[in-house]
């Protein structure tokens, strides 16, 4: 990826903000991330300081803005955009892309269809409100899922992370539950075609020189699905790192994570998740502006197999970021 752009003198002149915690479902884990930037930040030489987005959050900006700011806040708090359209009032500058396209990422059938739109394979799907659920008839509706998309199926919620409120229903008999489930995380359920496969998460880091892909990370659940309790409990999930692909399947799914980055309108980082089919043909699955930074988490494992260093790497980002508001 070449040397990053930040030197040792810039990176000890900002005066950088982490913010993590909020009060999404994803708190813990957002506490974690911001931990481990705060500490990468400071072993660069980074006067960096960790912060919750609460109600001292605001006047604090305006009375002390910083140079730049890292998100580390995962679920809506960090993603669905609202954070950044503020700290754009307050014309403080922050890693990640902005408001807008924060947004569209953020609830996956939006993003879905950009996708589709830029010819970006994904999986089929329906996207399907708690309350048109209700009113339509929870039998008759879900029967239609089952003969449009076919068995099996991802239910998720439209808007949400780290797994929470997923699952596989492989049975139509299971499919009632799995959307009472995925209702208790968000009002809308996305019910899309299961597409069994190679999990792969591309992380794709712009320091510079524009997007680019860092290698795969593979993903193998031991029990087959990438829920929560797998993502963030030791010995429940094994990642390869960079992923057993073949070359050109390797090549394929750069380039779809780089082509889904750009149509998504997404800056600085992001993550895109795919599944890589029987035929070796990569589908995306949805794309994280907020990655995940923890000890288990997969931007820095994919970082570490490109042989950067971590804290050098959120430096840049966070030089690029203040060079914007200059």
């Amino acid at each position: 990826m070449g040397k990053t752009a930040a030197d040792s003198a810039v990176l000890t002149d900002l005066r950088v903000l982490v913010l993590a915690g909020g009060l999404s479902y994803e708190r813990d884990v957002s506490l974690r991330s911001g931990r481990r930037v705060l500490d990468a930040l400071r072993a660069v030489g980074v006067e960096a300081e960790l912060r919750d987005a609460d109600v001292a959050l605001l006047p604090a900006l305006v009375a002390d803005p910083p140079d730049a700011v890292v998100i580390a806040l995962h679920g809506a708090t960090g993603e669905d955009g609202s954070l950044r359209g503020v700290l754009d009032l307050c014309d403080v500058p922050y890693v990640g892309c902005d408001a807008r396209a924060s947004r569209r990422a953020w609830d996956k059938p939006s993003a879905k269809t950009v996708l589709r739109e830029a010819h970006i394979p994904t999986p089929d799907w329906v996207a399907l409100p708690h309350d048109r659920f209700s009113e339509l008839g929870a039998v008759a509706v879900l029967d239609r899922i089952v003969d449009r998309l076919s068995l099996p199926l991802m239910v998720k919620p439209a808007q949400g992370g780290s797994g929470l409120g997923a699952a596989v229903v492989r049975d139509s008999a299971a499919l009632p539950a799995a959307m009472v489930g995925c209702f208790a995380y968000d009002s809308t359920a996305l019910v899309e075609r299961y597409l069994p496969g190679t999990d792969v998460a591309v992380s794709v880091i712009d320091l510079g020189a524009g997007p680019q892909a860092l290698p795969a990370v593979e993903i193998v659940p031991r029990n087959g699905v990438y829920d929560y309790a797998a993502r963030y409990t030791a010995g429940r999930t094994t990642w390869h790192t960079p992923a057993r692909l073949a070359t050109e399947v390797a090549e394929a799914v750069a380039e779809l994570a780089v082509a889904a980055h750009t149509a998504l309108g997404l800056r600085d980082l992001s993550r895109v998740d795919l599944i890589i089919d029987p035929d070796g043909q990569p589908h995306v699955l949805g794309v994280n502006v907020a990655p995940g930074m923890t000890e288990t988490s997969l931007l820095p494992l994919a970082a570490q197999a490109a042989g950067l260093d971590f804290g050098r790497m959120i430096g840049t980002l966070v030089s690029q970021a203040a060079s914007r508001a200059a």
